[in-house]
């Protein structure tokens, strides 16, 4: 069946709109006390969960609708709306779905539902970045009124994390960029561009309506005034929004509390192996020795941050902690100069032994960052120099390889599969990750070995294998695995991170009883 002429959903509850400014603005009309106002950076660009790949996007699709499959706490993909997903032989997946799941509109969930999420990333004519993700599945087939079928060209033990995909109604098309339908704990109640987006509990919602009155997710631009909004109560909740220098700051504050968890975001020092000069892993390897990680968590990072060994983060089941890791070690950096064929030109001189370029962003904590392994890379001769620019151009540069070292930072790692999308050689821009232009036919085999084993075991013990290549090829420096932060009023209970820090928790969020905004 295809569903006609959706409403839009309404908005319940008048919800005041805070000032976006701190000075020359009225007092604020009371607001509802059970709603969450939560600061983000951006607007959403698309509510349609196929089409939306912005952050801001992302995190509120994962409260507007409901999802096959999530990620669990140790990354693996585990069953969420679908009540299990079979294996039954190398080529087919069996979701298994609940029965009295409604969508915001009042219709059940089906099947067919589930079939169209799936298949609209199959059919030609449909527009998305995500697309790419699903060049495996071959069909999309319903068995019956709870069971769908995903068939696949070829074995991979990975499909799965394509399942994590919010569920649209049969029939959805471009007007869910603005008026969605979805299933979750959320239903749409306004969007204004670049200002808020309010979201009302769904009274309908299969797992129980959400512990509070609804959200505004609003828009605040600038680190300052948000950190600002935070203290005078406008604002009730930041989440890895804000630099550690201004949580630190934040933390003196009484009626706020920091809430932190472990996340996968990772940071990296990036080399062109197409340049002649980087091409040596000797050179890569005194880099990496020269660097003092620890200084970067602890200081710039202000301990928000754990040292990385590689892009699969620690919680992972596919971690491997016996990989090569960077510990500091200037008297090794130097040694290796000399074997690589770059001697110190005149001792405690001033004359460096080589000169090499790093580009970065313009944002302060990452220019900052650079500066320091500037400093670094002087104590053994290596000359750096820094150039700063735009997200769009730095990224722009490092695709057509228009670089020498460069750092960039990975976001929402949750799969191991994304070895393969950063290091296997047949990922190389346009097609993929492979940024670095980084070539090993030992590691292609690891990857390709364990992306279509069937076993969890084997494929841990062979993305181990891979990761442990990886970091003794050294194209990359591994800097830092980020910590999720939360700050928020003390009148709010159940703030729980998970590694990625979707917003999925905000559902569980509530209000102490007594406790007022400031």
């Amino acid at each position: 069946m295809i569903r006609r002429g959706h409403p839009r959903a309404r908005v319940a509850t008048a919800l005041a709109v805070a000032c976006a400014a701190l000075s020359g603005c009225q007092a604020e009309a009371p607001r509802p006390t059970d709603v969450i106002v939560v600061a983000m950076t951006n607007s959403p660009t698309n509510f349609d969960p196929a089409v939306g790949l912005d952050e801001a996007s992302q995190k509120i699709h994962q409260l507007l609708f409901s999802s096959l499959m999530r990620i669990d706490e140790s990354l693996r993909v585990v069953p969420d709306l679908a009540v299990r997903l079979d294996w039954p032989d190398p080529l087919t997946y069996i979701a298994e779905l609940p029965t009295g799941v409604r969508f915001h509109d009042g219709s059940a969930l089906t099947a067919e539902d589930v079939a169209f999420t799936f298949r609209r990333f199959l059919a030609p004519a449909f527009v998305s970045g995500r697309k790419g993700a699903y060049r495996g599945l071959k069909a999309v087939d319903v068995i019956d009124q709870t069971h769908v079928a995903f068939r696949l060209h070829q074995p991979a033990a990975s499909f799965p994390i394509n399942l994590v995909m919010g569920i649209v109604p049969e029939g959805t098309g471009t007007a869910a960029a603005r008026a969605p339908i979805g299933s979750g704990p959320y239903q749409l109640g306004e969007f204004v561009p670049d200002d808020r987006t309010t979201l009302r509990p769904f009274d309908g919602y299969y797992r129980g309506k959400p512990a509070n009155g609804g959200l505004v997710l609003r828009v605040v631009p600038d680190e300052t005034m948000r950190g600002l909004e935070l203290r005078k109560g406008s604002v009730d909740l930041i989440v890895n929004d804000l630099s550690p220098d201004i949580i630190d700051g934040l933390r003196k504050e009484p009626h706020l509390r920091v809430s932190t968890a472990p996340g996968t975001d990772f940071a990296y020092l990036g080399f062109n192996l197409r340049d002649p000069l980087l091409q040596d892993r000797r050179l890569r390897l005194a880099v990496g020795y020269a660097i003092n990680l620890n200084a970067i968590v602890d200081f710039l990072r202000r301990g928000l941050a754990s040292t990385a060994i590689g892009i699969v983060p620690p919680m992972s089941w596919a971690y491997d902690n016996t990989a090569f890791r960077f510990t500091r070690d200037l008297d090794r950096a130097r040694a290796l100069l000399d074997e690589a064929g770059y001697p110190d030109p005149d001792g405690d001189g001033p004359l460096p032994r080589l000169r090499l370029s790093l580009k970065t962003s313009t944002a302060e904590a990452y220019r900052l960052q650079a500066a320091v392994i500037q400093q670094n890379l002087a104590e053994v001769g290596i000359a750096l120099d820094l150039r700063s620019y735009e997200f769009a151009t730095l990224f722009s540069d490092v695709i057509r390889g228009n670089v020498q070292l460069y750092t960039l930072q990975w976001v929402g790692v949750t799969d191991p599969d994304m070895l393969r999308r950063v290091f296997h050689s047949s990922q190389i821009p346009p097609g993929g990750f492979n940024r670095g232009y980084y070539k090993n036919a030992d590691v292609d085999r690891l990857i390709d070995a364990a992306s279509s084993a069937l076993a969890e075991e084997d494929r841990r013990q062979l993305y181990g294998q891979a990761q442990r290549q990886i970091a003794e090829d050294a194209p990359y420096v591994s800097l830092w695995y980020k910590t999720n932060v939360a700050v928020a009023h003390e009148r709010l209970t159940g703030i729980a991170l998970s590694p990625t820090a979707e917003f999925t928790f905000l559902q569980h969020v509530g209000i102490s009883a007594g406790v007022v905004r400031p």
